[in-house]
């Protein structure tokens, strides 16, 4: 096994650093990284990023232009090429709807010659692009895509999940919830596929553990009005109100919840999806003390650090963990087209299956037959207001979850990549 420490790279060619947005109709917005110099050096065709990530929706902050940034510094720290070709890195806005992310799929691969599609939130339009890039026999890496699914009945030979999953963010928080006594659940449930897969495995825990649901609440994506579900969920008499929702729902739904009364009440309430950015908007006079499962946090040491400050001097804040899986799933990605000397998706796939990943993001990390990537996961918990200096300090590290504990064992999984299926 080959074994990598990505640290900050002295890089031998200045390069000019160029993001263009502009719309363009379907696709939406596009960036470009490339100096001049490396492109008439390269020749050929250049190996093309695609960053399809949700620009103004619910994903905004934890995806969006940090994950083109993010995307953005890996090629940088790479020197701009791989394999003597220059590397191009383009964006656009998938607006969280499946048929525009599977049709911006489609055109990045059969016209546009993108050779891997990153982050993407929004389990069901993974599945939109899922299915483009098992055709096209093109590679998808998604960062922000949740739903345990994606690399479990729904798997393909081109698709890596990377960052966390639904079954990891119920079998860190939810199971701490769970063994402090919080043995009686009430879910407030976005309905798309994320929602619904993440209140299924929560549920899944808290039974074995002896735990029980007492009902759920049913919310659309992008509810501005929480009030009649968190009602509900008082009403219920549950111990635990679980918020099996992400983004801005689950900014709303805290924020919400302050004026019922159930922020650190005898009811206590877990954000299931909550990163640093959603507990800076919603102020730690009302998340503090919050559990949540989260598989970077920027401050946790020095390599975190180091990346987090290179990223912040572009975006003006801290990387979420999805922006920080994007980082680390493209710099990944360039390093084994290196190493497998081709683009060949069955080649770099191979080869990111040899290897194992300790970076800025990843600590412990490997890429399961599966094609998910298991790593180290952690047990944080806001922090109280009077106990930060920085304003984006907002955790806690209470626990480190060694990969094999945080996902689920391969030997029960539903993909038919694995040899016991």
């Amino acid at each position: 096994m080959k074994h990598w420490t990505l640290n900050s790279l002295r890089m031998g060619v200045d390069m000019q650093r160029r993001i263009f947005l502009a719309g363009l109709g379907a696709t939406g917005l596009v960036a470009s990284i490339a100096s001049p110099a490396v492109v008439r050096a390269a020749g050929g065709k250049a190996l093309k990023f695609g960053v399809l990530t949700d620009m103004t929706g619910a994903f905004a902050d934890s995806s969006g232009k940090g994950s083109v940034i993010a995307a953005q510094l890996a090629i940088e720290e790479c020197g701009g090429q791989v394999l003597g070709k220059a590397i191009h890195l383009i964006s656009a806005d998938h607006q969280s709807k499946p048929d525009i992310g599977g049709n911006i799929a489609r055109e990045w691969y059969s016209e546009r010659d993108v050779d891997v599609i990153l982050d993407v939130p929004g389990s069901s339009i993974c599945v939109a692009v899922q299915n483009v890039a098992r055709h096209r026999n093109k590679m998808f890496i998604t960062s922000s895509g949740g739903a345990a699914d994606l690399s479990g009945r729904l798997c393909s030979p081109n698709f890596i999940q990377w960052t966390y999953t639904t079954y990891a963010l119920a079998n860190v928080a939810a199971k701490a919830m769970l063994q402090r006594g919080g043995d009686s659940w009430f879910f407030i449930v976005t309905d798309y596929a994320f929602g619904r897969a993440l209140e299924r495995d929560v549920t899944g825990v808290i039974e074995k553990g002896g735990g029980k649901s007492l009902g759920r609440a049913l919310c659309p994506s992008n509810t501005m009005d929480f009030s009649s579900h968190l009602l509900s969920a008082k009403a219920s008499g549950a111990k635990v109100i679980a918020l099996a929702n992400a983004g801005n729902d689950t900014q709303n739904s805290i924020k919400q919840a302050e004026e019922f009364g159930l922020l650190n009440g005898d009811q206590k309430m877990i954000a299931l999806l909550i990163d640093v950015n959603d507990v800076v908007s919603v102020g730690l006079d009302r998340a503090h003390g919050l559990l949540a499962t989260i598989g970077f946090y920027w401050n946790m040491d020095e390599r975190t650090r180091e990346f987090s400050k290179r990223y912040s001097a572009r975006m003006g804040r801290p990387p979420s963990m999805m922006q920080a899986g994007v980082y680390s799933s493209a710099l990944s990605y360039i390093r084994s087209v290196q190493s497998a000397n081709t683009k060949d998706p069955a080649a770099v796939v191979k080869d990111l299956q040899s290897r194992t990943f300790d970076d800025a993001f990843s600590r412990n990390g490997r890429l399961r037959a599966d094609n998910l990537m298991v790593h180290d996961m952690y047990l944080a918990e806001a922090k109280k207001p009077h106990e930060i200096s920085d304003p984006a300090d907002v955790f806690r590290i209470l626990a480190t979850v060694p990969g094999s504990d945080a996902f689920p064992p391969i030997a029960s999984s539903d993909c038919s990549l694995v040899a016991h299926r």
